[in-house]
């Protein structure tokens, strides 16, 4: 007599490293050929004001001194010529002036770009003595490139 012996039978194996890739390479693809819908922005009317300040309006123009290469000092939008004192003076004024009306004294140095830094040093000092704590210095080229 023959006996049949039976094998065992070994659960099926799912190898799942394949698995994750394939389900990788499906996420990516639904990505980037999904379109989103786009939502409408919100539109929102903000309420206008009377008694708002324009910007600039309550502030006091920066008084101008204007110095060129030979060292020459011009103060004032008319730009004319002054000396080391009275520029002082007229500094001195001028941000009396300003405080007076409760504002801060502003001063801007226009220079060449040949000035000597002397003149450029002497002329912040001249405004630090008036209390000019906002002193800003611009150059510009001598124009030829």
């Amino acid at each position: 007599m023959r006996f049949h012996i039976k094998k065992r039978r070994s659960a099926p194996a799912v190898i799942i490293v394949p698995l994750i890739d394939v389900l990788i390479v499906l996420v990516i693809f639904l990505l980037v050929t999904t379109t989103f819908k786009q939502q409408p922005s919100l539109h929102l009317t903000l309420p206008d004001s009377t008694s708002a300040l324009k910007s600039g309006a309550n502030e006091n123009p920066p008084m101008l001194v204007s110095v060129d290469t030979q060292g020459l000092i011009r103060y004032g939008m008319d730009k004319l010529p002054v000396t080391l004192q009275q520029l002082q003076d007229r500094l001195n004024t001028e941000a009396a002036k300003i405080r007076a009306d409760n504002r801060e004294p502003k001063m801007v140095i226009m220079a060449d770009k040949g000035t000597p830094w002397s003149r450029m040093i002497n002329l912040m000092d001249a405004g630090a003595k008036a209390g000019i704590k906002g002193i800003s210095a611009v150059t510009k080229g001598d124009g030829k490139s």
